[in-house]
């Protein structure tokens, strides 16, 4: 995909919930911060993602698909520590190029400061850079507060996939997909908060 808005400038450097963070994309000099984070995940955070991160070796292709352009990652860092990050998974070679595969990771400290849903702005900018229709995200029926916090940002729920994810003690659960129409959000800057940060 090619770039349709001018390229963000990062670091940046803003305010959640009265704390300054940086946010940056992600390099491999983040890994040890990216493996601290995923630590300290509840286990059923994890089953959304569609492999177990908790892996090194799915780390590492973490790692590798940021370098190759496969995944475009954020990292946003207080002080020292990682306390979130996001990933947009697209594929050249797909029917489906114009489509982006949003994740969303946050620190459990951070959850209901604002912080998914500063990093899911970003994740927009980003979408609009890389000339995306559309992005997609997914997570079990039961992660009503992930789920929320998606729909605020308008995303809509597309598809109920039943019984389609297995937890590691073999207990199955249902996967909604939500999606939301890139072009909505050039429409509507003001609502995504995206106006100053668009430069329009």
């Amino acid at each position: 995909m090619t770039n349709q808005t001018p390229a963000r400038t990062y670091p940046l450097t803003v305010a959640c919930d009265g704390v300054g963070i940086t946010i940056r994309p992600m390099t491999s000099a983040d890994r040890a911060g990216l493996v601290a984070l995923v630590a300290q995940l509840p286990e059923h955070d994890l089953l959304f993602l569609k492999r177990d991160i908790t892996h090194p070796k799915v780390i590492d292709a973490w790692m590798r698909a940021t370098e190759t352009g496969e995944l475009h990652s954020l990292v946003a860092w207080d002080g020292a520590s990682m306390i979130g990050c996001t990933a947009i998974f697209t594929d050249d070679l797909s029917w489906s190029r114009h489509v982006g595969e949003l994740r969303i990771l946050t620190s459990p400290a951070w959850r209901g400061r604002g912080l998914g849903r500063l990093m899911m702005q970003e994740c927009f900018i980003q979408a609009l850079g890389l000339g995306l229709k559309k992005l997609v995200a997914q997570m079990t029926l039961d992660q009503r507060g992930g789920i929320s916090v998606f729909e605020d940002m308008g995303f809509k729920a597309e598809a109920l996939l039943a019984a389609h994810v297995a937890d590691r003690a073999g207990r199955l659960h249902d996967l909604v997909l939500l999606s939301h129409h890139v072009d909505a959000v050039s429409a509507r800057k003001d609502a995504f908060g995206l106006t100053e940060a668009l430069g329009s």
